[in-house]
């Protein structure tokens, strides 16, 4: 889907600009190929640059309960420094790195109820405006497949994932936010353990599995939440019994309680990277819309919930009403 206006900023007559992506969701760390086409308007205009920058509708944690907005985690520009003449037409095709620890929007083509997106924003002699915006489609690294399929053999359920805003303490995270994948525990945990959440923080080698467990309190011991980190390297995905260091990752949390890494979600950080849109559910068309279920090898199924067309389909909406919101570099 491509979206285009003129650009409100230059006035009607001025230029256009869209964006199309080629078919089909890219990896993290992978290259987001395309191609943007700029049309002249009814005069002569000094292109000074297009620029492409990667969203993400993340939510933050406050005093006063959660909020949504848009987080821009990447900007690159393609072309500019150029005169494009009346009614000109323009095309320059691209490749833009991803960062490598880009969340995933969908797993093995089921939507995940995440929302990133690709915002394209022109610059023409001192006015900028964001033009076209187009939906962003991430898979899993294999990595990322195995231990999710781990945990899926293993009879966790998937019952969410979203973007949280913050920096979890202790790990070599980059982004302003990270993904947190939200599985129930199988029935022989379930006595000890309310939720694990995953979060994936991918390098070139390889990548941190941050695991929090929601632990149920008993009468002997208390309930809370236990985090601990583990590294793993890409060249082990093949070699690993993940099932079985997943267990052992998982059941290893159950018997103890690790505060080594917390979770940072301080005003500071919301102040720094987010701008709110008041109180709200989970993040984008997503909200309580994906159950859990697991089927045949498959680590997390959606059933009876959002599919990746259906964000393709709401993503316009979904950003509706944030641009402006980031401040102009």
């Amino acid at each position: 889907m491509v979206f285009k206006r003129l650009l409100g900023a230059i006035g009607v007559g001025g230029p256009s600009v869209d964006t199309v992506l080629d078919d089909g969701a890219v990896l993290p760390g992978g290259v987001l190929s395309g191609r943007v086409c700029v049309v002249g308007g009814t005069s002569a205009a000094e292109i000074e640059h297009v620029t492409l920058e990667l969203v993400a509708r993340v939510e933050a944690e406050g005093g006063d309960g959660e909020r949504e907005g848009l987080v821009a985690f990447h900007r690159a520009t393609v072309d500019g420094g150029f005169r494009l003449a009346e009614g000109q037409e323009r095309e320059v095709a691209f490749g833009l790195p991803l960062p490598w620890e880009t969340p995933m929007t969908e797993l093995h083509g089921q939507g995940l109820g995440v929302v990133l997106g690709v915002r394209t924003e022109l610059a023409v002699a001192g006015a900028k405006d964001k033009g076209d915006l187009d939906p962003l489609r991430v898979r899993p690294l294999p990595l990322q497949e195995a231990v999710l399929e781990a945990f899926g053999q293993l009879g966790y359920g998937f019952t969410g994932a979203d973007l949280e805003l913050g920096h979890i303490d202790g790990t070599s995270q980059s982004l302003p936010f990270y993904q947190e994948i939200e599985l129930s525990p199988p029935p022989s945990l379930a006595h000890a353990l309310q939720e694990v959440e995953v979060t994936f923080l991918a390098t070139p080698v390889g990548m941190e599995v941050v695991l929090e467990a929601d632990k149920r309190g008993g009468p002997l011991s208390a309930g809370g939440d236990a985090v601990h980190r583990f590294t793993v390297a890409h060249q082990d995905v093949e070699r690993m019994d993940w099932p079985a260091a997943v267990d052992s990752w998982v059941r290893g949390l159950v018997e103890r309680r690790d505060d080594a890494y917390v979770l940072d979600h301080g005003p500071a950080a919301s102040e720094a990277h987010f701008a709110g849109h008041g109180a709200g559910g989970r993040s984008g068309p997503g909200t309580g819309a994906v159950v859990a279920g697991v089927a045949a090898g498959v680590a997390v199924g959606v059933v009876g919930g959002i599919v990746a067309a259906e964000v393709v389909d709401e993503i316009g909406d979904a950003f509706e009403g944030d641009e402006g919101d980031e401040g102009e570099d």
